[in-house]
């Protein structure tokens, strides 16, 4: 009801596999949650586990509360390129010096047109799935009944393939634009 009124009509569709992603994020870490070690993963590099913290709503659910929060920049980030008027439709530069405003300045990069602006938002809604997902792999991890400090090699290959994905997803839709 509230992305009804507060959203766009392309933002509302490309939003939802982000909110389904929170959901089932703070659904399965509300199930683990109580079974959850008493010490679970803080830091986890090259060699496996390296800091471990008390197991609190806060190191928990890390990982969700970051996705929310990257979740709340994307969609606002892809509400204002909806919302900024694309180049195409800006009106003819004023011949007089000193006559052109910060609504005709260079110094805003605009979308190229309507479509490039939909592109770009797509993009960049897109790119928060792909964080969701990379966040999903990584709360597999945080979220083991056992502390083992071992961490399996598949792992680094599931959180960094949907965030190169996304990014360059997102790049090759500015670049599209950059050409037009």
């Amino acid at each position: 009801m509230i992305a009804a009124m507060v959203f766009s009509p392309p933002v509302r569709v490309w939003l939802l596999p982000d909110a389904v992603l929170l959901a089932v994020l703070a659904a399965w870490g509300g199930i683990r949650y109580p079974h959850l070690p008493e010490r679970i993963p803080k830091h986890i590099g090259v060699g496996g586990v390296d800091a471990w913290t008390d197991r609190s709503i806060g190191s928990a659910f890390v990982l969700v509360f970051v996705y929310a929060g990257v979740t709340v920049l994307m969609v606002g980030c892809a509400e204002l390129v909806l919302r900024t008027t694309p180049r195409d439709e800006l009106p003819p530069a004023k011949t007089a010096p000193f006559a052109a405003s910060w609504a005709t300045s260079s110094l805003l990069n605009r979308p190229a047109s309507r479509a490039s602006a939909l592109r770009i938002a797509r993009a960049l809604l897109l790119l928060d799935t792909c964080v969701g997902v990379s966040f999903l792999a990584g709360c597999g991890m945080l979220w083991r009944a056992t502390p083992d400090p071992g961490v399996p090699a598949w792992l680094f290959v599931a959180m960094t393939v949907p965030l190169v994905a996304g990014t360059a997803l997102t790049i090759a839709a500015a670049v599209s634009d950059r050409k037009q």
